[in-house]
This record gives structure tokens, sequence and C-alpha cells, in this order.
């Protein structure tokens, strides 16, 4: 079991923890880039796709995870980064401005968004994201000469100095790179005032205040900053998917992004990831198992939906730190094995706001 004796300020705020972090995601990353020469080019495609949902994760995991704020319309700016994206490149920007442009958007309009909803928590902030997600839905529809209605649009190829990324190969590493700089950028922040200001507001918005933390500024840079990751996302989920329309950017998609941060692990990096590679494999699985379920069950609508509800429920109530707990809880019963007490890995009772006051 390893101990950490730390005899600087600086080293709770360290990126690198210790050498077994840089051998371990270095290992990681040299796995990563391999996979693509021993991989088909659909799991290479599926790959990349489960890097473009964990960059969505990890913008939903700044304001959910760490700020403590709840949305349910996130699958909006997925849609503003898309076809703000798309939009740009059919006027002719090059790809990396179109693409920063719109992540630019993305996070005014999540600016703007949070100023009146800055004032709601809990249930009521998830009702008026879940409208501002409705309303960004219709809008697509109807505005059709940017984003071309219900008929969709077909979004052109990535293009980098003239070279245009056909090939699945070549998609993968442009998401592993915009995911890498994600979490770099995210890991940063969380070490800057700004992220221990957003992990206050979480844990207690009247503690905050307490400390001089202007709530309401904070949570406006909360959702800007999570709104303007997504919108990245969105920009390379287009081209992933070649073809984009408002039904792809439905309630179900901010379900979807929602129980990625809850299953995988909320207030953590790691949990954006293993959420993401979750969601990414079960719908492969669910697909593969109809083939062995009897027919009224495999052809049942909304089968897919009904299953990822009935695991976000289930991962509330009996494992609410989700995977990435888990996988903690694993490596301290090795560490500390056979010295271990079962008490130690006993769930504990956990208490709402209020019920901490009494």
């Amino acid at each position: 079991m390893r101990v950490l004796f730390k005899t600087k300020y600086l080293d709770d705020i360290r990126l690198i923890k210790h050498s077994g972090y840089a051998i371990s995601y270095g290992l990681l990353l040299v796995v990563a880039l391999l996979l693509p020469q021993f991989l088909g080019e659909f799991y290479i495609g599926e790959l990349a796709q489960v890097f473009i949902f964990a960059i969505a994760g990890v913008g939903l995991m700044i304001l959910t995870g760490y700020t403590g704020q709840v949305s349910l319309g996130h699958a909006a700016f997925l849609a503003i980064g898309a076809y703000a994206h798309v939009f740009f490149l059919e006027m002719g920007l090059p790809f990396m401005l179109s693409f920063i442009l719109a992540g630019l958007i993305s996070a005014a309009v999540g600016g703007l968004l949070a100023i009146p909803v800055s004032r709601l928590s809990g249930l009521y902030l998830a009702i008026a994201t879940l409208g501002f997600a409705i309303i960004v839905e219709d809008i697509a529809k109807h505005w059709s000469s940017v984003t071309g209605g219900l008929g969709g649009k077909m979004v052109p190829a990535p293009k980098f100095f003239g070279h245009e990324i056909w090939t699945a190969w070549e998609f993968y590493y442009l998401c592993l790179a915009v995911l890498i700089l994600i979490v770099l950028a995210t890991l940063n922040l969380l070490r800057t005032p700004t992220g221990r200001a957003f992990v206050a507001i979480r844990d207690s918005e009247t503690s905050a205040r307490c400390m001089g933390v202007n709530v309401a500024r904070y949570k406006t840079s909360a959702f800007a900053i999570s709104a303007a990751f997504t919108g990245f996302a969105g920009a390379l989920l287009a081209h992933r998917l070649s073809y984009i329309s408002p039904d792809i950017y439905n309630i179900i998609t901010s379900i979807q992004l929602l129980m990625m941060v809850v299953v995988g692990g909320l207030g953590s990096i790691h949990g954006a990831i293993f959420g993401a590679v979750f969601i990414g494999v079960l719908p492969q699985a669910l697909a593969i198992s109809k083939d062995f379920l009897p027919l009224a069950i495999s052809q049942t609508p909304g089968l897919e939906p009904g299953v990822f509800g009935l695991i976000l429920i289930l991962f509330i109530i009996y494992d609410p730190q989700g995977l990435y707990g888990r996988w903690l809880k694993i490596k301290l019963f090795f560490d500390i094995f056979p010295l271990y007490r079962k008490s130690t890995f006993k769930k504990q009772k956990s208490y709402t706001k209020t019920e901490r006051l009494r």
C-alpha cells in the first residue's frame, strides 16, 4: 500500500501525485495509440464515439459532479455545437476555427442560460434545463435556413491543411487528442481557486457564501465551461454521424449523458471516462442480446431507454459512488488484504443537506 508523505503545500494540487501515476497513465496512453493497429474499422469508430461521449461527460461532470448543478438539458449544447460547427464549415471557415467557434457559442449560450437558472436548485433546476433542451430542439426543427429543419443536414469531412479525414483511424486520433486536451484542461481548472469554488458550492452554497464565494458568478462560469466542452463533443459527434437532425438531440440523449456521469461516479474525471465506456458498450450489448431474448421482449418499443433508466435507478440506490467508486473499493481491498475489515466496505448511510443540520 503506497503512503504519500506530503512536505509542501503544493503537494495537494500536484497534477501527478507520484511516479506510479505517470507509469500507469503512460501505459494507458500507449495502448490507446496502438489500438487502431489491431482493431477493425467498426470498433475503431465505436471507440472514437466513446471518446466523444467522454468529452461531453467531462463537461457535464464539471457542472453536476463538481458544482452540484443537475442538468437534464445537455443534449441542447451538443446540438448547438454541432449545428454551429456545420454552419461555419459551410461558410468556408477552416476546421479548427469552426471547431473553436462552436465551443465558444455553446459557452455563450450556457452562460446566458445560467443567469436566470442560477437562482434555482435541485428539481427546479432540472426542470428548467429540460425546458431549455426542448426549446433548442424546436428551434432546430423550424430554423431550416441554418439547421436544415426536419430534413437534417449532411456534415462535411473534417479537413486539416487541405487533407480530408475520411478514414476511421484518423478520426480516432483526432477524438483522442481532443479528449486528452479537455481532461488536462479540467484537471488544471480544478486545481485553481475557480475549481475549488465549484466544489465549495457543491458541498454547501451557504458555507461558500460565508467564505466570500460569489455563487452566482461561479455557477455561470460552470455552466459556460460545461457547455463549451459539450459543444466540442457535439461538433465531433456531427462528424462521427456524418448527418445531423433534430431528433438526435432529444431528452433521451440528455438522460444518457446524466446517466453517464452518475453511473461512472460523480465528482471524478475517471467517472466520466468510465461512464462513457459504459454508455458506449451498453447499446451494443443490448443489440447482441436481442438475438437471444424472446420476441416479446426483444421487440418491445423503448427497450433501450427503459434499460438505461433501470440501471440509473439501481446505481443511485445501491451504489451511488458509481463504477469508479467500486473500482476504488476493489483497489483498497487488495491494498490492505488480508488485514481488511468487512465494515470498511459496508455501504454508509447518506444524508440530505437538511438532515445534516439536525
